[in-house]
């Protein structure tokens, strides 16, 4: 465990912040948060931050619990491994997983620590952690879908000081950085995210300057227990005392045959507290798939999802984590045992949201989503003098409140990297970048649809893709119908057609070749016979149903959205009629048809069941 050095022992005063300083302390760290960002934008290199902010900023209290960012787990977990002294001006830097039980899930994500300081006292903590591009390994981008170990996936960065005493310490930089394909992707990165880091610590302290350290410390006190108390009304009037729910899904493979690996999620109250229980689940996977899921960032995604779903105007922090209990068994595909390899954990990133959407939902309709988020698409291009990493998006699922977005993040706030700034750095044209009609779910709320993207490439090189939901369906709630499957295939320049695996490395690609990247839709929520049917034609004008497709909701239109209201009567009265009784969860086919019919239906061979250890 880390020795904090601190010249002040006396601890902090508490002290009765008044309701406008409080306000004025929470919005001066949202800002700061958001500030981190925009530094770290301005100075990064790779596309993958600079244009996609695949990165996370975090400002905690003394103890490091977030009181502002996005993932609230990486400075207790890191300190309770690092085995040394911290002093002031020190910067902390790790990318290995297992040294900081999971704050960080794979070695692509480095991750950086600083405490802060006023008058000799740690008033808190800046971190953050960015993906890099590539970290080396046996494959461009280091995220080899073959991999069984952390050994193939590149350098891995045990916790040590960065910067000592403000001292940085060029060796150990200059060997880590002599490992990776883009040096200098990786130094602008990385000093992109100290110097956002230093940002936040300068803004702590003109808060401490501003309105005194003792009143700023006992201000995050005081918000950490307003959020504890706001999730407790939430979890208390959410679940009954004694109830356990349970909710189970699937990723498809783990990217050397094996799969698919079931995944299990279930929920019960006791009191004020909430157990997560991830018993059950499979075993790790043989594949680089497994999750390694740090029990605050078990936490922390329950708190997202219930935070947004149902109270979004409560302040997320880390103050209700003590309301949640987590259970998750070692050698699980959540908790896999080094050195099991990790790269491809964004699989199941994307699938908990999906989890925790049939979860949560079981006994609180307002709750209940269908499935959509489901994985974290990757494709990556690289060759000579040129490397792309990139992420994807599928539909979002249908919801209480509407239609799922098309080809669009559901969590965190990715963004496409624009067709301009691909072209002008990049050998590839993007031929098309739109949404696939019909793959949303049919529902009331429609899912969102998948979108293709097709790269042309215009120079040799080879390509990876990272990406799920090819065999299961994203799933539909309360009669809607389930998303349509993901699908990726190479047009090659001679004719022929090449369909692709969802987890495939080291392709090679020549000019003239064009990638088809297409995603999976997201589920239907509700009845699709009650849908207005001038919401069904106007989608099937705007191209994203079908003529054919619109008959899913009962609808008779034209190829130009025009609806026929007689024949849509008579065709919704016969659907009514025959139709079987709506599911409240509907996953599609049987898992056993599924994998009965699985080349004939995806051109792929189905999955062999993972082996038990």
């Amino acid at each position: 465990m880390a020795q904090i050095i601190q010249t002040t022992t006396a601890p902090p005063a508490e002290i009765e912040v008044d309701p406008v300083t409080l306000d004025i302390i929470e919005n001066a760290l949202r800002n700061a948060r958001y500030e981190m960002d925009e530094v770290l934008f301005r100075t990064a290199l790779s596309p993958g931050i600079r244009e996609q902010h695949d990165e996370f900023p975090l400002i905690a209290d003394p103890e490091g619990r977030m009181v502002a960012g996005q993932f609230g787990l990486s400075i207790p977990a890191l300190l309770d491994r690092f085995d040394g002294t911290v002093e002031e001006g020190d910067v902390l830097l790790t990318s290995d997983p297992y040294s900081c039980d999971g704050a960080i899930s794979h070695a692509n994500d480095w991750l950086v620590v600083m405490p802060v300081y006023v008058d000799g006292r740690v008033v808190g903590w800046a971190s953050m952690f960015g993906h890099m591009s590539d970290v080396g390994g046996k494959t461009a981008c280091s995220m080899p879908t073959d991999a069984r170990t952390i050994f193939e996936e590149g350098v891995v960065i045990p916790p040590f000081k960065l910067y000592a005493k403000g001292v940085l310490n060029e060796d150990a930089l200059r060997i880590i950085l002599n490992q990776v394909r883009r040096p200098d992707w990786n130094r602008a990165d990385l000093n992109g995210i100290v110097a956002a880091c230093r940002t936040a610590g300068r803004r702590i302290q003109e808060l401490c300057a501003r309105f005194g350290a003792d009143t700023y410390t006992s201000a995050l006190q005081a918000l950490l227990r307003r959020n504890h108390d706001a999730m407790r009304t939430l979890l208390t009037t959410l679940f009954a005392d004694g109830e356990t729910l349970t909710f189970t899904d699937y990723i498809c493979d783990d990217g050397v045959g094996n799969g698919p690996y079931e995944l299990v999620l279930s929920l019960t109250r006791t009191g004020d507290k909430v157990l997560l229980d991830f018993t059950g689940s499979s075993e790790q996977a043989e594949g680089p798939i497994s999750y390694y899921l740090n029990e605050n960032l078990a936490r922390m995604f329950f708190g997202i999802y219930l935070i947004t779903v149902a109270d979004p105007q409560i302040l997320w922090n880390d103050g209700f984590y003590p309301l949640i209990d987590v259970r998750i068994p070692d050698g699980s595909f959540w908790k896999p045992k080094y050195p099991a390899a990790l790269n491809a954990r964004n699989h199941g990133v994307g699938r908990i949201f999906d989890l925790f959407g049939g979860l949560l939902g079981q006994k609180t309709p307002d709750l209940l989503n269908a499935a959509g988020f489901s994985s974290s698409p990757h494709f990556m291009y690289a060759g000579e003098g040129f490397q792309l990493y990139s992420i994807g998006f599928g539909g979002i699922p249908g919801r209480p409140i509407g239609d799922g977005p098309d080809g669009h993040s559901l969590w965190p706030s990715f963004t496409n990297i624009p067709c301009e700034f691909l072209e002008s750095y990049y050998p590839l044209r993007v031929e098309r970048w739109e949404t696939v009609a019909d793959s949303g779910g049919a529902g009331l709320h429609r899912g969102g649809n998948g979108v293709d993207v097709a790269y042309r490439f215009l120079a040799p090189g080879t390509i990876a893709i990272h990406d799920d939901r090819w065999l299961t369906y994203p799933w539909g709630v309360n009669g809607g119908e389930p998303g349509a499957r993901g699908r990726k295939w190479i047009d090659r320049a001679d004719g022929r057609k090449e369909i692709l695996p969802s987890k495939v490395h080291d392709v090679p690609v020549r000019p003239g070749d064009v990638l088809h990247f297409v995603t999976w839709g997201g589920g239907g929520w509700g009845d699709p016979l009650v849908r207005d049917p001038a919401l069904v034609g106007l989608e099937v004008r705007r191209g994203l149903l079908t003529a054919a497709g619109a008959r899913r909701y009962g609808v008779v239109c034209a190829a130009d959205g025009t609806v026929d209201e007689a024949a849509t009567g008579d065709l919704r009265a016969e659907l009514e009629r025959t139709r079987p009784e709506p599911k409240v969860f509907d996953m599609g086919p049987p898992m056993a048809e599924i994998l009965a019919r699985c080349e004939e239906e995806t051109g792929l061979p189905a999955p062999r069941p993972p082996a038990r250890a």
